[in-house]
């Protein structure tokens, strides 16, 4: 129903010969539907700024994880500690490295400590689990307005459409005529709005979707990273004890 109206609309205006001239468009529009763009586009600029952001750290979290992963192993795998949370700090922006330095720091704190294994073992677990946390929580920094802008867009658009149409309406009252030049105006402010809001609406949710599956990579990335570490802490422990 509301393509057609739209088609129609389209046609009302070709047969009016309304140049669609975005100055003089604008000019014409009245306070509440000028409220409405300016409304969108703060909106999209918003939307598009945490597209940007969160591309740029989700491509280089990627890039920095695929560089450190093999770099700790290698440290990891000859026994040193002190040596793989300084690999750790070279690489600020990997998500790996944040989760994995945390539970390395904090079971270096206690591997000189007289406390039991276990207790040892499972306060490294649970600075893993505190990262993951925080980590979680700087990657899906901005990306829930993405699905509040993508929900919320249509309807502000709507209501610009609602204005538009009761412009037109206004205009048929004022020309005390029902010709195509006194709605043409209104309907061309009910269109401009519907479109803007679903130009904005669409990319934030694609980008919102996108962004919510590349989050769910990293905290399996991070969740198998953290069982591995403490796999691994579990051997050392062990090894430890047979020693001693």
């Amino acid at each position: 129903m509301l393509l057609q109206m739209h088609v129609w609309a389209f046609f009302l205006l070709q047969e009016a010969q309304v140049a669609f001239d975005v100055r003089s468009m604008w000019n014409q529009m009245g306070f509440l539907a000028k409220a409405v763009v300016v409304i969108m586009f703060l909106m999209s600029a918003w939307s598009i700024g945490v597209m940007i952001d969160r591309f740029l750290a989700y491509n280089a979290a990627r890039k920095q994880s695929r560089l450190f992963a093999p770099a700790v192993a290698g440290a990891l795998k000859d026994g040193k500690l002190d040596e793989a949370i300084k690999i750790a700090d070279r690489f600020p922006k990997s998500h790996l490295a944040k989760v994995v330095v945390a539970g390395l720091q904090e079971f270096r704190a206690h591997e000189m400590s007289t406390e039991i294994p276990g207790e040892k073992i499972e306060a490294s677990a649970r600075a893993l689990e505190r990262a993951e946390a925080i980590v979680h929580a700087e990657m899906k920094r901005g990306v829930s307005s993405l699905a509040t802008i993508g929900s919320t867009a249509p309807f502000v658009g709507l209501f610009g459409t609602v204005v538009g149409i009761i412009n037109a309406f206004k205009g048929i009252s004022t020309e005390k005529s029902t010709g195509l030049g006194a709605v043409a105006g209104g309907i061309s402010e009910a269109l401009v709005a519907t479109a803007i809001g679903l130009f904005v609406a669409i990319p934030a949710v694609w980008m919102f979707n996108y962004f919510t599956n590349r989050i769910e990579a990293f905290d399996v990335e991070m969740g198998n990273s953290s069982s591995e570490l403490i796999d691994y802490f579990l051997k050392r422990s062990q090894r430890a004890t047979t020693k001693s």
